[in-house]
């Protein structure tokens, strides 16, 4: 389920549709908690499915760690890529807000931790890092895991609309790991990996959430 505070808006021509918050939504935010509406699908299960249902699936789906097709029921599924994004994924099943998102800002991911079965070439943002590739978790864990812990201090220190969604003791577990009693769970959990599936890198634009 994603953060209440948001709707989808005509972002542009380039881009198409985007995830805008409404509010403010302050760094440590939970954005999007993956729930019991969301649907799961396996490779097997999403080979068996025709052609008009395998297209939606691949453009609107993640991998998991397991390699399974994870589809979002609601507007999360349209939320773009950023290799300046605002949210980062957690090991634990849900987004974090990793700086503070201003109204009308678009809710952004790094598509880098998603899994992707193929290279995609982002807009350009003014960043070094211009493609993203199927085993980017490999090679930028570190760099996420630092933004996510700084973000882990502020969780219990702003709204959590999402709170109810998150079980008990991985609630405990975050307010340790905010207080620094343990340590956070590496994205490099959500890895998956997956052989000869880069493209070239020349391939164009694609708007994957």
């Amino acid at each position: 389920m994603i953060h209440p505070h948001t709707e989808l808006q005509f972002i542009n021509e380039e881009v198409g549709y985007g995830v805008v918050a409404t509010q403010l939504i302050p760094k440590g935010t939970i954005t999007w908690v993956q729930d019991k509406l969301d649907r799961e699908f396996s490779p097997t299960q999403m080979r068996s499915m025709d052609a008009v249902y395998q297209k939606i699936l691949e453009t609107y789906t993640f991998r998991n760690n397991k390699g399974n097709y994870v589809l979002c029921w609601d507007n999360e599924r349209f939320i773009n890529h950023s290799f300046k994004s605002n949210c980062l994924s957690t090991a634990y099943d849900f987004e974090l807000a990793i700086r503070d998102i201003q109204v009308g800002e678009q809710v952004t991911n790094d598509y880098g931790y998603l899994n992707l079965p193929y290279t995609f070439r982002g807009i350009d943002e003014g960043t070094k890092r211009k493609v993203v590739h199927p085993d980017d978790l490999l090679k930028y864990y570190k760099v996420w895991d630092k933004k996510l812990v700084k973000a882990m201090k502020e969780i219990d220190k702003v709204g959590q609309p999402l709170h109810a969604l998150i079980n008990q003791n991985l609630w405990k577990h975050l307010l340790k790991i905010q207080n620094g009693e343990e340590e956070m769970d590496s994205i490099l959990l959500n890895y998956y990996p997956q052989k000869n599936n880069k493209q070239n890198d020349n391939d164009t634009v694609f708007d994957f959430l």
